[in-house]
């Protein structure tokens, strides 16, 4: 039976949809697909790993965007473009940000002093020194007001007015009063807030579920959460709690990571190993060095060298690279002697670098 136009599209867009891996040779970058085979050829002198379908290369010393068929967004040249997000992507010429869509095309004109990414179907944009939201189609939802604002996430923004941050809905109307120093946004049915240099978290109420207390700490995402799982640092120790507000495990260790697979790494006296989201340490503090799991798998380092783990602590990819990644829609990055590879979770190489 032939196939149709519709079954067509479908296929075109589901070969689309897999992901895309960055690769290396003779200083160009290009990317390879999920069997290693080469879909876009190296031949840019910088780019990014692909997000919401898109990577972005360097292009005449600028970042251009790059589609998944491999062509340029060149019908504009920007300063610069960002990340899309719901098929939106803020855009600067000069001073003036706008918005394109993802064939590069001007969607919302260059006008604003400032513009964040859509959420919700609401960017927030600066205008006259002062923040609001407009829609796809550029016309402000709510005026510009604020000194700052954030994502609509559950229909709630994070704003502020005269240094103090409060949560406002899609109408404009102040839901939660301002009395926070900063304000996240909401992820599920809780935001952080910060209070005298300490975050906790409040309800969608703006009740405390959290009194703010636990550490800010740099290079750290203050209750960024991860499987319903948050870092929480205390007095330089490391703990983790749930959306809930409990302290799953307790401040005790002296670094901690993001939870993948149901597992964290977790840190004493220069060892690593791994707690569940119960708090129990399930695999021990062994190695010099760790990372997060995905795949069922974690980086480990052992000797200065670094293999993979299972969720029972087995090394089951030896300790032999120089570097890693961990395992991202099936395939992990690493470097071995200065060259590029990529490896399946049985540690085979299902490419590496020539030259």
């Amino acid at each position: 039976m032939p196939i149709t136009v519709f079954e067509l599209i479908i296929n075109r867009l589901t070969i689309m949809r897999k992901p895309l891996f960055k690769i290396r040779e003779n200083g160009k970058f290009g990317f390879i697909n999920g069997e290693g085979e080469v879909v876009i050829e190296p031949q840019y002198y910088d780019a990014e790993d692909f997000y919401n379908g898109f990577s972005r290369v360097r292009f005449n010393d600028k970042l251009v965007p790059l589609d998944e068929l491999g062509r340029l967004l060149m019908k504009h040249l920007f300063s610069f473009i960002g990340h899309f997000e719901e098929n939106l992507a803020c855009a600067k010429l000069i001073s003036l940000w706008g918005f394109v869509d993802e064939r590069g095309s001007l969607a919302i004109d260059l006008q604003f002093d400032d513009a964040k990414d859509f959420s919700e179907g609401l960017a927030a944009v600066k205008d006259l020194g002062r923040y609001g939201y407009i829609n796809k189609k550029g016309d402000y939802i709510i005026d510009n007001q604020y000194n700052n604002a954030g994502l609509f996430k559950g229909d709630l923004a994070p704003v502020s007015f005269n240094n103090q941050y409060a949560f406002i809905n899609k109408k404009g109307t102040v839901v939660i009063p301002p009395r926070f120093d900063f304000a996240g946004h909401f992820q599920g049915e809780v935001a952080v807030v910060e209070v005298n240099k300490k975050w906790g978290l409040i309800d969608r109420n703006g009740n405390t579920k959290v009194e703010p207390q636990f550490d800010t700490v740099k290079n750290f995402s203050e209750g960024e959460f991860s499987e319903s799982m948050a870092i929480a640092v205390k007095n330089n120790k490391f703990g983790f709690i749930n959306q809930q507000g409990d302290v799953v495990v307790e401040p005790v260790y002296d670094l901690a990571g993001d939870f993948g697979d149901g597992l964290a790494l977790v840190s004493i006296e220069g060892n690593f190993g791994y707690v569940n989201n119960k708090g129990d340490l399930v695999i021990r503090h062994k190695f010099e060095e760790a990372g997060i799991f995905s795949s069922g798998l974690a980086q480990v380092r052992i000797n200065g060298k670094w293999g993979f783990i299972n969720k029972n602590g087995e090394l089951v990819i030896p300790a032999q690279y120089d570097n890693v990644l961990p395992f991202k829609s099936g395939l992990s990055w690493i470097s071995h002697h200065g060259k590029w590879a990529y490896i399946n979770p049985k540690g085979e190489k299902v490419w590496k670098e020539q030259n």
